[in-house]
């Protein structure tokens, strides 16, 4: 598969990307997770990559989205974008994952990656901005990987995305694939859609269509429209966790997942310090679909270190994780996590009632599985789990 997968890569993707990829995701991602390890020995927090929600604005209104659908769209200043990243240089963090609601509809978006030359921005989409003129600014800017939401083939997908977007996402993926671009596919995986995402035919047409990885993200239900019913049960996780390393040796792709370490236990990035979520009011919070902070980007005068390595509310979180599980508390313990929220004042920063919709959620079935732990088998991706970063590693 190696040879293959390398193959595809000089004969698919513009070796202009390819270097920069190499340069900007893998080198300097294995410089911030060394840079993160050391800071962990010290007892320090600050992770080695950031997710930046820069609006909540979206054309779109998925089910079991975390973004709120009423009012008017919050947008993250430009200034304050760039004041996040370049704390994180300091702590040799170059890696900022760019999602919203819809990043694509972020007015300075371009600018903010053509004034970061020296970091990596993967741009979670849901493919429907990815006209001419947008892929042309992706291929130019270098720094970019698109990664485009696509839950299954049309049917599963537009069951919860609505009609339609599947084609038009897939058209996005026609140009970024003509223009010889490197990027991704991000599938959320529901107990509806989990035999067809993680079949050999899904992955061959992404390859076919030309995508380089391939990230899985498990469904979650929150936001107004929980939709609990797309939730995975426990068996269909370990089914889950088995295909994947099955098609890992089959297909000249890169699958990558954020939930299981190179021993097969589970991950919590969040709980771990590898990275936190910035959302388009400014706020600090844990994870993308947790939307509550004590602390904002503003706050010590914008020591972004500072206020992330004393912050107690983060800390706290993650002793709070760590004592429970080394999985998604979200799933497993929601009453637990909403009576830690309200003790640590905790402000809902979500633009909705989130706190509620927490309270009313019950126990499920998370990628934590004590005892039918199944250790990454492909020395490659042992290696990548050890020695690289979210996504890919950073777990060793």
């Amino acid at each position: 598969m190696l040879a293959k997968l390398a193959y595809r890569l000089v004969t698919e993707v513009s070796p202009r990307l390819t270097i920069k990829a190499a340069h900007l995701w893998a080198y300097k991602g294995a410089r911030a997770v060394a840079a993160y390890k050391r800071r962990v020995r010290r007892g320090e927090l600050f992770p080695p990559f950031l997710f930046l929600a820069l609006t909540d604005a979206c054309n779109l209104r998925c089910r079991g989205c975390w973004i709120a659908a009423d009012g008017p769209p919050r947008v993250l200043p430009e200034e304050d974008v760039d004041a996040v990243i370049a704390a994180g240089k300091k702590q040799r963090s170059y890696f900022y994952t760019l999602l919203g609601g819809e990043p694509m509809m972020y007015p300075k978006l371009w600018n903010v990656v053509r004034r970061h030359r020296d970091c990596y921005f993967p741009i979670i989409t849901n493919g429907l901005f990815l006209d001419n003129e947008n892929v042309g600014r992706i291929r130019a800017a270098g720094n970019v990987t698109p990664l485009v939401s696509i839950d299954g083939f049309e049917a599963a997908n537009d069951d919860r995305r609505g009609r339609g977007v599947f084609r038009e996402a897939t058209d996005g993926l026609a140009r970024l694939k003509k223009e010889n671009i490197l990027f991704g596919v991000a599938t959320t995986v529901t107990g509806k859609n989990i035999d067809e995402v993680v079949a050999d035919d899904y992955v061959r047409t992404m390859i076919d269509r030309g995508a380089m990885y391939l990230w899985y993200y498990v469904y979650r239900p929150v936001g107004t429209d929980p939709a609990p019913q797309y939730c995975v049960e426990r068996g269909q996780m370990i089914e889950l966790r088995r295909r994947l390393l099955e098609l890992r040796r089959r297909h000249p792709i890169i699958l990558i997942d954020t939930y299981w370490n190179a021993a097969g236990e589970a991950v919590c990035p969040a709980a771990l310090g590898l990275g936190f979520h910035i959302g388009p009011g400014g706020g600090i919070e844990p994870c993308p679909p947790l939307s509550f902070a004590c602390q904002t980007i503003r706050d010590n005068d914008r020591d972004l270190f500072k206020t992330i390595n004393q912050s107690e509310f983060l800390r706290g979180f993650q002793d709070f994780v760590n004592r429970r599980t080394r999985g998604c508390v979200i799933l497993e313990r929601p009453q637990e996590l909403v009576e830690y929220l309200r003790g640590a004042a905790a402000e809902d920063t979500s633009g909705r009632d989130a706190l509620a919709e927490l309270a009313a959620g019950v126990p499920r079935a998370s990628h934590h599985l004590p005892g039918e732990e199944i250790p990454e088998d492909y020395w490659v991706y042992r290696i990548l789990k050890k020695q690289l970063f979210f996504g890919m590693g950073g777990y060793g």
